[in-house]
């Protein structure tokens, strides 16, 4: 009896942002060695292809056909052929074309292997001055203001750094939408990363704002990274005995009363249900 086909691999592989020298060795030799390189725009990639001289037929996958060539990608795929995703720029799926087909290829049982590289969020982020140890990537807000202002309301607690994506055109708004909710934070905003025009502006999101708005134009995909929620405010322990007073018309246990206030201000639940015993109970 002979042994059934083994189906091909599918490889993400990450693409330069814009300098072409930002491509790994492994990178260039799978995308010469697959049968097919599925891409988000054959004709931007082509440029890439010409430059180290790779000639693997391509077929676009991009997020208007994503679902349609799934199939036939998958087809390929069962018949033994090994498949390269790339973008336009950085790391496929990452605000990129590519969910689709990796979760579909993945729920045939079918080799799924990262070829890591460039990604805009991380090449940034490295230079932000902002901390690294845990970071949100939000990419692309809602377009439409009040489901912005919605999703920046929900980030408003988040302690990590955040990274947010925006085009030339909206990143003023996006920083203002974000002052108004989220408060004048530290921030970098980096633009062009890895072209000819690279640049890193460092400040108080007010600050860059500023400088943007000095500009006749503004032009290249932006990243925008921003400093997490800082800790609660400290309240004095005269300002836990002002804030107890104001509540005593509420007819709340005192167990009841520590536990919301303790939670509200951040402090111990039982250094506050001692404030409240002894100004509900004070010595004679």
């Amino acid at each position: 009896m002979e042994p059934k086909n083994q189906p091909g691999t599918l490889y993400i592989v990450a693409t330069p942002l814009g300098n072409l020298e930002d491509i790994t060795f492994r990178a260039v030799r799978i995308l010469k060695q697959v049968d097919m390189i599925a891409a988000e725009d054959t004709r931007y990639s082509k440029r890439l292809l010409n430059h180290y001289g790779i000639e693997t037929g391509m077929i676009s996958c991009h997020e208007h056909n994503e679902a349609k060539k799934s199939v036939q990608l998958i087809k390929a795929l069962k018949a033994g052929k090994n498949i390269a995703l790339i973008s336009d720029a950085g790391t496929p799926l990452i605000s990129d074309p590519g969910y689709t087909l990796v979760k579909e290829v993945g729920e045939h049982k079918i080799p799924i292997i990262p070829i890591p590289g460039c990604s805009a969020a991380i090449a940034g982020l490295s230079v932000a001055g902002l901390p690294t140890d845990s970071f949100l990537f939000c990419g692309f807000l809602p377009k439409k203001q009040q489901k912005q202002f919605q999703t920046l309301e929900g980030l408003k607690p988040e302690k990590a750094t955040l990274i947010f994506y925006e085009s030339p055109k909206r990143i003023c708004a996006l920083i203002k939408h974000t002052i108004t909710i989220l408060g004048d934070r530290r921030a970098c905003l980096a633009r062009e990363i890895t072209k000819l025009h690279e640049e890193y502006i460092r400040g108080t999101l007010g600050e860059i704002l500023s400088t943007l708005e000095q500009r006749p134009q503004i032009k290249g995909e932006c990243v925008l990274f921003l400093q997490g929620a800082g800790p609660p405010p400290q309240i004095t322990p005269e300002q836990l005995e002002k804030l107890i007073l104001s509540k005593q018309n509420e007819n709340m246990g005192t167990a009841d009363l520590a536990r919301a206030l303790s939670a509200a201000c951040h402090l111990p639940k039982k250094q506050v249900y001692d404030t409240i015993l002894r100004l509900r109970n004070p010595s004679p």
